[in-house]
């Protein structure tokens, strides 16, 4: 039997060995909700079309994980100073006291114990879908013919010997639209950690304060959002689900737009030990493709793993679907946080010549605002149906 196998069944037999362990200490089933994405079905009279139910999707993402009864909510952390600061000695120790019990919370989540095979239904709209957690606790499902128009909607998780859940759902409108495809580490946000040890980070660390925004990244993709209103932003990560929460506080404090998180999940998988980061977002691109048919890309990443040679195979193999690649050249020290050697002088290492060959455009800047300056909006001119 393959090592990762061994791995896998000691670490399923763990978990189910557990459950029965939390429960009897009161700990109880709890849905962790993700944003999610959509389309809406073609519709220019306000009346819903005689094929909607087949035309409309939307895909709902959570996890359900154990959680001891006086667990705080899953929301983010740490995003904002408190509205009142400490007066007194006694205040501040009060204080203290709370902020170290929900710092806490981020390696409890590193040893999260999920709930395999938990009957969830899930409700959006007109439409309701029964399904169960896999073995890891994710539940991912697609919802058709919600029948809802464009925009943000509340989604209803309900399971069994849980508190009903609501997550959201960005549905795109109908017909030729831009959207957005954004890495995270070292493209948004740079953590000033080696790359091999940011999900270490992420997940022991909640402090939002200790990352800093990549300059400018949040004032190109608000302006993306101001000049192509509607545009779905998706935020594509190999980071694990468990830092979505530090990722939404990250966003909200430093003013970047709200958009679905796709994650990946640590633990062996029926191939390996770990799961490749390269696979994840080349499954992740496929599947928006697929999902959002209409939608035209504009593909964002950063030059110190995997993203111009990812982006590079998905703009050639469909140039059609890809508006333009926009590449965050990392700084030398960067670089070797990274991992990676120095690139290319012109920013974009010789084996991703298939960005060339795509004749897709391709920007190239050191922050966001240089990225602006190099994508011509020409390039982003996909005009949506009204």
């Amino acid at each position: 039997m393959p090592f990762a196998d061994i791995v896998r069944a000691a670490a399923d037999q763990f978990h189910r060995d557990s459950i029965p362990v939390l429960r009897r200490r009161g700990w109880r089933p709890r849905a962790i909700a993700y944003d999610g994405y959509g389309s809406a079905a073609p519709d220019r009279s306000g009346v819903p079309a005689p094929d909607a139910p087949s035309r409309d999707m939307a895909r709902v993402l959570a996890r359900m994980v154990m959680r001891p009864p006086n667990a705080p909510s899953e929301g983010p952390l740490f995003q904002r100073l408190p509205e009142q600061l400490p007066t007194t000695a006694r205040d501040a120790r009060r204080q203290a006291a709370q902020n170290l019990l929900e710092a806490q919370r981020g390696w409890r989540m590193f040893i999260d114990v999920p709930v395999p095979h938990l009957p969830v239904t899930v409700h959006l709209g007109a439409a309701s879908v029964q399904t169960r957690a896999d073995r890891e606790g994710y539940v991912d499902v697609v919802v058709r013919g919600h029948g809802l128009p464009p925009g943000w909607h509340d989604a209803t998780l309900e399971a069994t010997g849980t508190e009903p859940v609501t997550t959201r759902v960005f549905v795109v409108a109908p017909g030729p639209r831009l959207g957005v495809v954004c890495d995270i580490d070292d493209t948004v946000m740079v953590s000033h950690v080696p790359r091999m040890f940011v999900a270490a980070w992420n997940q022991l660390v909640k402090y939002t304060s200790s990352r800093e925004p990549v300059p400018g990244m949040a004032q190109l993709l608000t302006q993306v959002l101001q000049e192509h209103p509607g545009t779905p932003v998706i935020y594509l990560s190999t980071g694990a689900w468990n830092v979505v929460p530090t990722y939404r506080a990250f966003f909200e404090r430093n003013g970047f737009p709200q958009g679905p998180m796709l994650m990946t999940d640590w633990g062996p998988t029926n191939t390996g030990l770990f799961r490749s980061g390269i696979e994840h977002k080349r499954t992740g691109l496929r599947r928006l493709m697929i999902d959002l048919p209409e939608v035209k890309w504009l593909l964002v990443g950063d030059d110190g793993q995997h993203d111009p040679l990812i982006y590079g195979e998905v703009a050639r193999e469909h140039s059609d679907r890809v508006a333009a690649v926009a590449i965050r050249r990392l700084t030398p020290t960067e670089q070797v946080l990274a991992g990676t050697q120095l690139t290319h002088p012109v920013g974009l290492a010789p084996e991703v010549r298939a960005l060339a060959e795509s004749g897709v455009p391709v920007a190239a800047g050191a922050d966001g605002f240089e990225l602006a300056r190099a994508l011509h909006p020409e390039a982003l001119a996909v005009q949506p149906q009204r």
